[in-house]
This record gives structure tokens, sequence and C-alpha cells, in this order.
């Protein structure tokens, strides 16, 4: 199913969008502040296996998650520590994913994105969303649906369609914060050297 995002009624679409992923399995293609993403309910472990499928992803490497707000990410398992604290502070909603470490083991890449259509979805489902790039492992990021769209084996469930991304946007930034001392895996849309640097 295509919605589009870039006309007046597209707000009335959430609900069903919605709708739409809280079948079994389902996953959507969606706009982001940075690159298309490729979306599915954290709840529902079929819609992983097809996000997987869909992009060629390797097995051993997660899928980043999609919160609405900093106070769902106890409610979740994920553990701040000061540095992470610092970053959902400063630098979220935004272009920028956090690796945490959970309660009862484990990690994992969280961000909450500086997008109309992600919040407003995020809040109507009232859950987490896996998250990862629209894109088949290995080739270039998705800067339209059509990108995504060619690119991926198979069809997603749901394709919102937010018009064409800048040709020089990047991945959001990754930081790993889940040992003693942070680690920037990616540099991507959000430039950390200055708060890098002044928090060391």
């Amino acid at each position: 199913m295509l919605f589009d995002w870039r006309s007046v009624e597209a707000a009335g679409s959430i609900p069903e969008l919605a709708r739409l992923l809280r079948r079994p399995g389902a996953v959507a293609v969606v706009p982001t502040e940075t690159v298309y993403g490729l979306v599915g309910r954290v709840s529902d472990p079929a819609c992983r296996e097809k996000i997987y499928a869909l992009k060629h992803r390797d097995d051993a490497k997660p899928l980043g998650w999609f919160f609405s707000s900093p106070e769902e990410l106890a409610e979740h398992g994920i553990v701040l520590n000061v540095f992470a604290g610092r970053l959902v502070r400063e630098f979220m909603p935004g272009p920028l994913t956090v690796i945490a470490r959970r309660t009862g083991g484990g990690t994992v890449g969280f961000r909450i994105p500086d997008h109309p259509l992600l919040l407003a979805l995020l809040r109507e489902l009232g859950e987490p969303l896996f998250q990862t790039s629209a894109n088949r492992s290995g080739f270039p990021n998705a800067l339209s649906c059509a990108d995504a769209s060619a690119m991926l084996d198979g069809t997603p469930d749901a394709v919102v369609d937010g018009g064409p991304i800048a040709p020089d946007a990047l991945a959001s930034t990754v930081v790993d914060c889940s040992g003693p001392v942070p680690r920037v895996l990616r540099r991507g849309a959000l430039d950390l050297d200055a708060f890098l640097k002044d928090s060391k």
C-alpha cells in the first residue's frame, strides 16, 4: 500500500498505517530526517525476519529501535550511563543512534527520530519500531521510496512517499555507550566532534 506523506490528508493516514503495521509480519518503508528507513514493530518477531530477508542483512547484525520519547527507554529496559544520558538530552530527537545496555543483558541501538511522520506513527502504535536503512545491505542509502523499492528483495507491506531526500544525505551518527568509554562507530548526519572534545 502506498501512502503519500506530501499530501494535505497525510496526517489522517497515520491510524491506517498503524493498523497495517499491527498485522503479523508487516513492515513499511518510511522517510526519516536522514535517509529512507524500513520499520516494523519490535514486539513482532515475524517482521524482524522479513526485514532481514528484504535487505539480505547478515543475521549477526542487530536492528536499531525507534522510540517516540526518552521516557519510553527505561520502560523497555534501556540503561543510560552518564554519557548516554547527556547525548539523549542534547541531541534527541535527531539523527543520532546511541548503543546502550539493557537490563538482563545485551545492548540495543536506539534513536528518537526528528520526523513528524515517525513520531506520530510511534505515538499511535504506542510501542517502539525496529528500524534500519531501506536499502539492500552493501548498497547505497535509499534517498527516495523508488530507490528503496528497487533495491529491496521483495515488497514491503506499505511504502510512504515523503519525496526525495538530498543527494548528500547521511545516515545517523552512531555512538556506542555500552562500555566505560564512548566510541563513535559511524560518522553520519550529526557532527559530534565538538561535543566529544568538551566532554573529555
